[in-house]
């Protein structure tokens, strides 16, 4: 029998054995294009287009600023920015109930691209305060997508979703972008924007 494999070839040309990947295997091009090509929400959106997870991490990275008394470190930011990362990589953002039901294999395979993107970008560790803050920013924007983008009420957010923190009225991203408030961006602008942050991140 043979090895088991799992191998996307990327826009650069370069391909990424999933099962097995290094911090080698995909350039920042690569990882902008597949956030801005994989969709939240399923997919469904109340506008022309979906809601990708490259202008979700930019927003996630937007309220933690927002919330952020001292700032953050480049390095913390990088962290927020790159959450999601590994489902750019995957191609897949399952929604957040179904995923008890991909079963352990997919979990390991999450974990394994997780390590590979922390190695590439010398992400730390996240310590139990950081998660818990960064937690209730990831909420914040999906309680906020819920309604702004994918046409949830926000009873609905709260009773259907389980999603008890509050919402914001205000895009942070609108501002930062000159975009219109809440609508998703097409996937060359959402890889342009977020390419240009994580260079910047990373120095």
């Amino acid at each position: 029998m043979s090895t088991a494999r799992a191998w996307v070839r990327l826009p650069s040309g370069r391909r990424l054995d999933l099962l097995d990947p290094t911090p080698f295997d995909w350039t920042d091009e690569d990882l902008a294009i597949g956030l801005a090509r994989t969709y939240r929400w399923g997919g469904h959106s109340t506008w022309t287009l979906p809601l990708s997870v490259a202008q979700h991490s930019l927003l996630v990275l937007a309220l933690r600023r927002q919330s952020s008394a001292t700032g953050l470190s480049d390095p913390a930011a990088r962290r927020e920015l790159l959450h999601d990362a590994d489902e750019g990589l995957l191609g897949f953002d399952p929604i957040s109930p179904l995923k008890p039901f991909l079963g352990p294999g997919y979990a390991a395979l999450a974990a394994r691209l997780q390590a590979a993107l922390a190695r590439r970008y010398a992400l730390p560790a996240w310590t139990v305060a950081d998660k818990r803050v960064h937690k209730r920013a990831d909420r914040i924007a999906a309680a906020s997508e819920a309604v702004h983008v994918a046409g949830w009420t926000q009873e609905e957010v709260r009773k259907t979703l389980r999603i008890v923190e509050p919402l914001e009225d205000t895009d942070p991203l609108a501002a930062a972008w000159d975009v219109a408030p809440w609508e998703p961006w097409p996937a060359d602008a959402a890889a342009a924007r977020f390419l240009q942050v994580l260079r910047r991140l990373a120095g």
